[in-house]
């Protein structure tokens, strides 16, 4: 199957060319294409669509019970969180890195961090 981004684009408006860019948003890249002449931009259908599923997991609360594991505590991570990290991962490696933010806040990181 072939991506609507692999064919030639036109601008609306101008009737030029559009170039091929990364948009980074919140961590999250998105394909699109930009007009050289009047800077009008198209979003990759598929990648706005994963950008507005990672919104609506980032604004939603999870409430998880924190258990104890023999000598150290467990928390549970949501499925629906870890469904969309292997859909953009592909390949979710199951070892994450946990870095104390500050008094009261946890961060987790999946994947490898990028330099």
């Amino acid at each position: 199957m072939t991506d609507i981004f692999d064919n030639l684009i036109l601008c609306n408006k101008c009737k030029k060319e559009m170039k091929k860019i990364k948009l980074e948003k919140n961590g999250f890249f998105i394909r699109a294409v930009e007009c050289p002449k009047c800077k009008d931009r198209i979003l990759h259908p598929n990648d706005e669509l994963e950008y507005n599923k990672f919104i609506k997991l980032r604004n939603k609360t999870f409430r998880v019970k924190m258990r104890i594991v023999g000598n150290s505590y467990a928390v549970s991570i949501p499925k629906e969180i870890v469904n969309f990290i292997k859909e953009q991962e592909k390949i979710m490696d199951n070892m994450v890195r946990l870095c104390f933010n500050d008094s009261r806040k946890l961060s987790l990181m999946f994947g490898e961090v990028e330099k």
